[in-house]
C-alpha cells in the first residue's frame, strides 16, 4: 500500500446498542463528554450553544505524553440518524450513523478523508504519531473502544 492509500485509508467500527436510536443519538452527539469514550480525547470545548449543523469545537487530543488541539464543525446533523465532524486541521470527516435494528441501534462510526489528508497533519503523523499506518491502527482501535464505551454506558 503506497502512502497516499494509507492516508486516504477509511476506519470503521460498528456495534449494536440494545437501545432505541433516540437513546444512542443523545450519547454520541454530546461531544463535550467525549473524554468518557474516547481513549485519545482529553477534553472538549463547544462553541455557541446546542449542537448543530455548523457547531464548531475545540478537542484536545493525546497520546501518551504528546497533545495537541483540534478544531471541528458540524458538517451533518440529521436526528437520530447521521452525526457528521470535520477536523479542520487534516480534513478528515469523522461520523456516527445510526440505524434501528429488531433489538435496538446500530451504530458505525467512521473517519473518511474525501479531501485526502492535509499536507499539516501528513507531517505532524511522520513526525511525531508514528506515521500514518500506526497512528490509523491506533484510531482504528479507539473507534472500538469508544463504541463499547457508549454502549456500556447507554445499556448500563
Amino acid at each position: 500500500m503506497t502512502q497516499t492509500q494509507v492516508d486516504a485509508a477509511p476506519l470503521e467500527a460498528t456495534i449494536e446498542i440494545a437501545a432505541p436510536p433516540a437513546a444512542v443519538w443523545a450519547v454520541v452527539t454530546d461531544v463535550a463528554r467525549m473524554s468518557s469514550w474516547s481513549p485519545q480525547v482529553v477534553k472538549t470545548f463547544v462553541f455557541g450553544g446546542p449542537l448543530r449543523r455548523g457547531t464548531r469545537f475545540l478537542n484536545i487530543n493525546h497520546q501518551g505524553l504528546k497533545h495537541w488541539p483540534t478544531n471541528a464543525q458540524v458538517v451533518r446533523f440529521s436526528p437520530h440518524r447521521d452525526f457528521a465532524f470535520e477536523v479542520l486541521e487534516n480534513w478528515a470527516v469523522w461520523s456516527y450513523e445510526l440505524e434501528p435494528t429488531e433489538t435496538g441501534t446500530r451504530v458505525t462510526h467512521r473517519r473518511e478523508l474525501p479531501r485526502g489528508i492535509s499536507p499539516l497533519s501528513r507531517g505532524m503523523q511522520r513526525l511525531f504519531l508514528g506515521g500514518a499506518e500506526k497512528f490509523g491502527g491506533e484510531m482504528q482501535v479507539g473507534m472500538r473502544r469508544t463504541l463499547e464505551r457508549m454502549k456500556a454506558e447507554i445499556e448500563g
